[in-house]
């Protein structure tokens, strides 16, 4: 028995009821399946179409959406076949996206600027992403936080754990200069956040920029990036152009990809007891996010983003 299960590849019950099958009805047995009962009767075509029309209502009750257990129970059907039809139809009720429409007058034109920038490089010509991620800007994300007991490692079966509380050991704020051409970063951390500090984290990307090629910037609407003592560097740097980004659409400024991944892979998880000891682990990821860097790419040409924006509500006033 275990031979032939072994060599079939079929489990031993399988093999039993061949056994058996020919046992009983000899080798005609073994020529066609048997009749088996039918399966679960599919649901009414109605009643689907209202499992998929009750999310797109009113919610019942002042709720402010429907769940799958509402539906199951308007409906008189199992939970999991309401899943089943949200699943075969891609409902998702319980989940929501938010937006912001920019009402920058001159939306179209920055967008289509910038996304130039990204997908049409000018010849000759250095294209870099700058921002700034502090800690007023995105709670704690670059601030030097240690927890109050060490945590456990990942393991098979259970998560890595860390505890809730922390120490607060200070702040910093990191310039960061994404390369779109080859994906390296320069960057800086300082103790604040002014157009001081800004003007020299210019001046270290002026000296890390070859000579003789045009710098083009895209930066958001800070004023620190505006501030009367930035205009006058410009005016003194001519090589260096700056392309602002519309207002609310820091999605578009190619750096925020970048601190998105610092945070996830370095800072949110990490364990630091002094700034000096986050700036430490800050330069060593920038060091080798530079080394093993990709070019940036840019997939969506600035016409489909219009077009996609167009579709969104307008705020009334």
């Amino acid at each position: 028995m275990l031979d032939v299960a072994a060599g079939s590849g079929a489990s031993r019950p399988s093999v039993w009821r061949w056994q058996q099958r020919f046992a009983e009805q000899g080798v005609a047995g073994l020529l066609r399946d048997k009749t088996r009962k039918p399966g679960r009767t599919p649901l009414p075509a109605a009643t689907v179409a209202r499992v998929l029309a009750l999310p797109c209502g009113k919610p019942p009750k002042g709720a402010t959406h429907w769940t799958g257990r509402m539906v199951a129970k308007a409906v008189g059907i199992s939970l999991r076949a309401v899943q089943r039809i949200w699943e075969a139809h891609r409902l998702q009720p319980h989940r929501i996206r938010t937006f912001k429409k920019s009402n920058d007058p001159a939306f179209a034109a920055k967008v289509e600027d910038i996304v130039g920038l990204y997908m049409n490089p000018p010849a000759h010509a250095v294209v870099v992403s700058i921002d700034e991620s502090r800690a007023a800007k995105r709670i704690n994300q670059i601030q030097a936080l240690d927890r109050t007991q060490p945590g456990l490692p990942i393991k098979p079966g259970k998560c890595g754990t860390m505890t809730h509380d922390y120490k607060r050991h200070g702040t910093t704020t990191l310039f960061a200069a994404l390369n779109i051409f080859d994906g390296t970063v320069v960057g800086r951390c300082m103790t604040g956040h002014t157009h001081q500090e800004f003007i020299r984290f210019l001046n270290a990307v002026e000296r890390a920029v070859p000579a003789g090629k045009i710098i083009h910037a895209i930066a958001d609407n800070y004023a620190t990036h505006k501030h009367p003592r930035v205009r006058k560097w410009l005016a003194d740097h001519p090589r260096w152009v700056f392309h602002f980004t519309p207002t609310s659409a820091s999605w578009i400024n190619a750096a925020e990809g970048f601190f998105s991944i610092s945070t996830r892979r370095r800072i949110r998880r990490g364990v630091f007891t002094s700034v000096a000891d986050l700036q430490d682990a800050i330069r060593r990821f920038i060091r080798q996010h530079s080394k093993d860097a990709k070019p940036f790419v840019w997939t969506k040409p600035a016409d489909t983003i219009l077009a996609k924006i167009s579709r969104l509500p307008v705020a009334s006033v």
